[in-house]
């Protein structure tokens, strides 16, 4: 699926798209791989993810803590994890995070920006969803399972 977003409404609307078909696709957490150049939108995505989860809590980037959860109240899913692997050098430094425990776990959400710096770590079945900047200065979204 491709959609593009000329405004943060638009954001929101493709992010609600995406939840209402959201459906685990393996026997542990559902990943989400958020791929894309810096400012093209991937803590925008996960903070309307959060919203429409249910989310009140302000959801910034964890650049610096590296990964956030958040309690959900979802018949689906129990915890939303956002991580941000962009500071980390390589997947072993995920051990440190109870990575294992995390993406064992089919209650969890789990929302990753950056996965390719940790792609030995991703599960092979998970979302995919590439943010570009289109020429008109909109951003491009492209959908799809792994």
């Amino acid at each position: 699926m491709q959609k593009i977003s000329k405004k943060t409404e638009d954001t929101e609307q493709i992010v609600k798209g995406f939840l209402f078909s959201l459906k685990p696709i393996s026997k542990k957490a559902t990943i989400i791989g958020l791929y894309g150049d810096l400012g093209t939108g991937k803590t925008t995505f996960v903070q309307y993810f959060a919203k429409n989860l249910g989310i009140e809590k302000k959801v910034n980037s964890p650049t610096f803590v590296i990964m956030r959860r958040y309690v959900l109240k979802n018949k689906n899913f129990e915890n939303l994890f956002h991580l941000d692997a962009y500071r980390l050098k390589n997947e072993r430094e995920l051990l440190h995070l109870g990575w294992e425990e995390v993406i064992s776990n089919p209650k969890h959400l789990v929302c990753v920006e950056w996965p390719e710096k940790i792609k030995k770590a991703i599960p092979k079945k998970h979302y995919q969803i590439h943010i570009s900047h289109t020429k008109e200065g909109h951003r491009k979204f492209k959908i799809k399972k792994a």
